[in-house]
């Protein structure tokens, strides 16, 4: 099954009508495998009746709200790509296939009212209140969109089948995207034209959503601030808190300006940070695939692997970065062997790590972890100094070249591989 189009529900029976046909005739001229399942949330007119007659698989909906009609149309898609809109004759059928067509460009596709060339036919308070609504989420959680409170979208299947989701209400829109974002799948707007309901009344009630929206914006407000949102990296360099914006900033000018001009280099725990974009030949290597979908904005090759085991040839890169990993692993040389195999004789590695051996540093992780509690700072589990780090390199082979500090804290430090380096048993 290539398309299922899911349909939320309740007494909309004129509107089905008119609608199903007409999704009917505009799916099958764009994939000749579909499927319309209607969500019904309860209806005590001939919904459920009429959508059978026209051909529609009917569901019953057990888990209340508007948010529950989307999970249970998502759990009986069968389709590798999913359409939601609403059955009220406000999304246009005849708007599919510009959505279609937009599909291989991003794993969500929005119907946008808010982008430029779209719009919105709606009571004036209506749109204010949308208007203020897509902006608090979109601003206070920086995302890069305009409309994400529009029911009118296409989903890859793989998307929101692998995502939990709890809200229950229409804040469920807000969540999926917020949700699929922070896992690096991309999303696209395209400009829609938004019309009333043809007949019938909205089933909106302004104040409980309201609560639900507040509580929904409490709990994405956390997960896009925790290292577990794909962007994290990349959002940091662009960060709103002067002290983030400058410590990622000096991060990516020190480490940018020591790989200057290598031919070939490897980027160990890349994440989405903007430093393997401006690698001149990179390739990213991570263990976080949500950080390596949205990684992929950078327009260099990516690799999920591990650096336990690197799937890399003995001497294939002129130039290793790694950059604020060891300090997340075990302690043991295994990473460390790995990354002396794969770098060429001569070769350049440059390591980024907090300095356990200033107090700086140990301050600014207390502060830091105080401040930032899903941050990164809470998984720092081995602790590094410079002394103990120049030893070891040097018994693999290394020479130090030299160091830099960030506040005196983060040391970024530059070895080279000697050209016989020993024999390690």
């Amino acid at each position: 099954m290539e398309l299922s189009i899911i349909i939320p529900a309740l007494n909309e029976e004129k509107n089905i009508a008119e609608l199903i046909p007409r999704l009917g005739e505009v799916a099958s001229q764009i994939s000749p495998e579909y499927e319309i399942i209607l969500v019904d949330g309860g209806s005590t007119d001939n919904t459920r009746e009429i959508a059978r007659r026209l051909g529609a698989r009917v569901i019953i909906q057990k888990e209340p709200g508007y948010g529950g009609a989307l999970k249970e149309g998502f759990r009986a898609a069968q389709g590798e790509y999913i359409l939601t809109l609403d059955g009220d004759l406000s999304h246009e059928p005849a708007f599919i296939p510009p959505m279609w067509q937009a599909r291989k460009e991003a794993e969500i596709v929005i119907a946008s009212r808010y982008v430029p060339g779209g719009s919105a036919k709606m009571p004036l308070t209506r749109k204010i209140l949308s208007r203020i609504l897509n902006t608090l989420f979109t601003m206070g959680l920086s995302l890069p969109l305009k409309d994400i409170s529009s029911g009118f979208r296409l989903y890859r299947a793989i998307c929101v089948n692998n995502t939990p989701l709890k809200s229950r209400d229409f804040d469920i829109l807000e969540e999926i995207i917020i949700r699929c974002y922070a896992q690096g799948w991309r999303i696209k707007e395209i400009p829609f034209q938004y019309v009333p309901r043809k007949s019938g009344r909205s089933h909106v009630k302004l104040f409980r959503f309201g609560i639900a929206y507040l509580r929904t914006f409490r709990s994405m407000w956390r997960l896009r601030n925790s290292s577990l949102s794909a962007d994290y990296d990349d959002r940091a360099f662009s960060s709103r808190i002067p002290l983030q914006r400058y410590w990622q900033r000096s991060r990516y000018k020190i480490i940018t300006a020591l790989a200057q001009g290598v031919p070939f280099t490897l980027d160990i725990g890349c994440g989405s940070s903007k430093i393997l974009g401006a690698l001149e030949n990179g390739v990213g290597l991570d263990l976080n695939l949500p950080k390596l979908r949205y990684a992929k904005r950078h327009g260099k090759p990516v690799i999920n692997a591990t650096i336990y085991a690197l799937p890399f040839r003995d001497e294939s890169f002129d130039c290793i970065i790694c950059s604020q990993v060891v300090e997340h692993l075990p302690p043991g040389k295994q990473p460390f062997l790995e990354m002396a195999r794969v770098l060429k004789k001569g070769g350049s590695l440059i390591l980024g790590t907090p300095d356990y051996g200033k107090l700086s540093w140990r301050i600014i992780e207390r502060l830091y972890a105080l401040f930032a509690p899903q941050g990164y700072a809470s998984e720092h589990i081995t602790r590094y100094t410079r002394n103990k780090l120049i030893k070891l390199f040097e018994e693999l082979g290394f020479f130090f070249r030299e160091a830099h500090y960030i506040l005196n804290s983060e040391l970024i430090m530059l070895f080279k591989k000697l050209d016989n380096p020993p024999e390690i048993g």
